[in-house]
């Protein structure tokens, strides 16, 4: 789970690297904010949220860049240094290349406080060249300004050293913007990243701190506006918006009394191959237990009895091909298929049927691998849920790729399949059919996770969301939030890790209905 505060009733908009230059760029322009001022604010930001984590800090170890990034760390360093605090500055790259906002920084630094020496080589606790504070103690910080959006593409060697030297100190260490190493556009780490337990992050929330190998650096994420006139944010459009659970449940539509289990769908999950059974019935309880009215699994004739143990509430039948699943599609308002299914030539029979059949689907698993070899095209209103690999697959390229840039990769798949598409993984997106919406990112969810069955439950919760009447797109932002969100509940108040996917049904279901924190 991030560990960043979501708004119930605003969604938080997310931009790129480029898209916050252009704000700040327009800040200054047209608000008439000088850049010096908001480089005083982004450093007197950061310096009040490291005293607020860290009151009992003594030291400041300051790693500073020749940008604009080094420049909030000039002005860290002289309020660290204002307030009585030991200041250790090391500038890494050379002093000619510190121009602009950053030169007035640098030099209002090196004025007030010339005694101060500044190195050019990092040198940190347990190095016993670092100065007084030879050794880690609990009251020391280490504040990256080395490159923070700045970055993109390959690392100096320079920089790729200093980063490791942090990251080997063991101490808790302040990211300005954005940790030093991580693309702040796309998640991704092309080599090392700076593994910061705080991230002060200004003006706009930037993309790459919410997904992807991102979520596994910037710890903790605080974000500053710098006093940036909200009219400055109405132009560039966000790239995404981050999700709250409680915003995507408004969605929901309200029953009438009168309402009977017709009003909320019919639910067929297709899967269940010989030794994957349990798939298949863990998408069918969910859905069952996420609201809708009846649900149906079809399946292998060997796994009928588990599922009637399981959850008599199902309709179960057994198919051997085709010719006996559609009657079965005929009644559904949605479908499931995947979970189990294997890509033996009784699961590509039942893809076909499904396929033909042209209701709305929730495709995963292996559904979505026979899809990649089909190339057939989804029904309309569909959703499709693949993780890294999957999506991979569909595309027709090497994992890399994926992790490069997860919404680039969400947007070719919602291109070439025309659906809904669930890119899973931390920080799970959502991009809609439906244009008006922005791709959607889940700020929650915790290793935990990473265990089977997790996509059956969620594939199940997402057929029940659309059977109830959502769109697709809605249907999968709340199956999505809520599905992690349940996972982080479990974590607080069971176990961090040794929960399975069948935990998460209960806390799901309370979630959907406002009952569960």
């Amino acid at each position: 789970m991030l560990d960043v505060m979501i708004s119930s009733q605003i969604e938080r908009q997310l931009y790129t690297a480029d898209q916050v230059r252009a704000l700040d760029a327009r800040a200054i322009n047209q608000a008439d904010v000088p850049g010096s001022v908001l480089m005083e604010r982004a450093g007197a930001a950061a310096f009040r949220h490291l005293g607020d984590e860290w009151p009992n800090a003594r030291v400041i170890h300051v790693i500073c860049g020749t940008g604009n990034n080094g420049g909030d760390g000039w002005v860290i360093a002289r309020l660290a240094a204002d307030s009585g605090l030991q200041v250790s500055l090391t500038l890494i790259g050379d002093e000619g290349r510190i121009g602009g906002d950053a030169k007035t920084a640098y030099l209002r630094f090196i004025e007030a406080y010339p005694q101060i020496a500044i190195r050019t080589e990092l040198r940190l606790p347990p190095d016993p060249e670092a100065g007084p504070a030879a050794a880690p103690t609990s009251d020391q910080v280490v504040v990256d300004a080395l490159l923070g959006t700045g970055y993109r593409g390959a690392l100096r060697e320079a920089h790729r050293s200093v980063i490791a030297r942090i990251n080997d100190a063991g101490l808790p260490v302040l990211a300005i913007d954005c940790p030093s190493g991580l693309d702040a556009s796309t998640g991704s780490i092309p080599e090392v990243a700076v593994k910061a337990c705080l991230t002060v992050t200004f003006i706009g929330a930037k993309f790459g701190l919410y997904t992807g190998d991102g979520v596994d650096v910037v710890g903790e994420i605080r974000e500053e506006s710098l006093q940036v006139p909200a009219w400055v944010f109405d132009d560039p459009s966000p790239v995404a918006a981050l999700m709250s659970l409680e915003h995507q449940r408004a969605s929901l539509p309200k029953l009438p009394r009168s309402a009977h289990k017709g009003r909320r769908g019919h639910v067929l999950v297709v899967g269940g191959d010989y030794g994957f059974g349990g798939a298949a019935i863990m998408a069918a309880e969910a859905a069952l237990r996420s609201g809708a009215g009846l649900v149906s699994l079809a399946t292998r004739t060997e796994h009928l009895s588990a599922m009637m143990a399981r959850q008599p509430e199902v309709m179960v039948t057994g198919v051997g091909g085709a010719a006996d699943l559609r009657p079965l599609l005929a009644r559904a308002s949605v479908v499931a298929i995947g979970p189990g299914l294997g890509q033996s030539e009784w699961g590509q029979s039942l893809l076909g049927a499904v396929l033909d059949a042209r209701c709305p689907l929730v495709v995963d698993a292996d559904g979505l691998n026979l899809l990649a070899n089909s190339g057939s095209e989804l029904p309309a209103g569909s959703v499709m849920t693949p993780h890294p690999g999957e999506a991979a697959r569909l595309l027709g390229v090497g994992n890399a790729r994926i992790a490069e840039d997860r919404l680039a990769t969400t947007r070719a798949l919602q291109t070439q399949y025309q659906a809904t598409i669930v890119l899973k993984g931390a920080g799970s997106i959502v991009i809609d059919q439906d244009e008006r919406f922005a791709p959607g990112v889940c700020p929650y969810g915790n290793p935990g996770m990473g265990s089977g069955g997790m996509g059956d439950v969620l594939t199940g919760v997402i057929a029940a969301l659309m059977a109830r009447g959502l769109s697709a797109g809605n249907a999968a932002r709340l199956g999505v939030c809520a599905h992690a969100r349940a996972a982080d509940w479990i974590a607080r108040e069971v176990a961090h890790v040794g929960y399975v996917a069948t935990d998460l049904m209960a806390p799901i279901q309370r979630l959907l209905a406002g009952r569960l924190d």
